[in-house]
């Protein structure tokens, strides 16, 4: 789609995925999966795969750390063994978690001919297929090195898509569009305080499923608050 040629300034729907389309955070339960599958050490990963977690709740994760560290398996297993392991993980965790009222608001900003992108500070491996899933065809991810081969490395492609990241990403995406804020009218949906900086750029802030301090700022700010999951403890 050619957003410079509509007739009206063009509106985006932004959304987070980890629990604001999705009442799990998938890059987690990637590497619990990886452990259930025998990829991983049950003691010595999943230790440090809440310890990564927590410091993502926290705001303080080192994200290019984080990525050598939840992609290695991927990285040692190969291309076609983890293809085959991430489409067990779609039908064993993801597409169990997919609820209806994501889906129902998904499909209400695509019949009002919203352009949606899903933007997320998951990496593309763990995320492309839940996007094609969920039916988004623009991802911005955390995206990965690769080598000659075309095979991931462990390292972290341009800007992780995180924080201020999002941001500096979202603007990349508009710049290829020959777009610049000022040219679309943007609402993005995000349950985190490490999403503050988007949230703050666009004009239609919701913060969805919204973790404690990000419902305290919204409600101080005046921002929408969209609990999508009412039932999720």
């Amino acid at each position: 789609m050619n957003l410079k040629t509509s007739q009206h300034k063009p509106r985006l729907a932004l959304f987070d995925l980890d629990h604001t389309l999705l009442p799990l955070d998938s890059d987690f339960e990637w590497g619990e999966f990886s452990i259930r599958i025998g990829w991983a050490d049950k003691e010595a990963f999943g230790r440090r795969n809440q310890a990564f977690f927590d410091d993502y709740l926290a705001g303080r994760l080192d994200v290019h750390d984080y990525v050598r560290f939840a992609t290695e398996a991927v990285r040692l297993r190969g291309e076609a063994d983890a293809a085959r392991a991430h489409e067990q993980f779609m039908n064993e965790v993801i597409r169990p978690a997919i609820k209806p009222a994501a889906l129902d608001l998904l499909r209400s900003h695509h019949e009002a001919g919203d352009e949606i992108v899903m933007i997320t500070a998951t990496n593309e491996f763990v995320t492309a297929p839940i996007a094609k899933e969920l039916g988004v065809k623009n991802l911005i991810a955390v995206q990965l090195a690769r080598d000659e081969n075309g095979w991931i490395t462990g390292e972290i492609d341009g800007i992780p898509s995180m924080r201020e990241g999002k941001v500096q990403r979202m603007e990349a995406w508009l710049k290829e569009r020959e777009l610049g804020w000022t040219d679309v009218e943007c609402t993005f949906y995000s349950d985190s305080m490490n999403d503050v900086p988007l949230l703050e750029k666009v004009e239609h802030p919701v913060a969805t499923n919204p973790d404690p301090r990000l419902r305290a700022l919204a409600q101080q700010r005046g921002w929408r608050i969209l609990d999508l999951f009412p039932q999720e403890p």
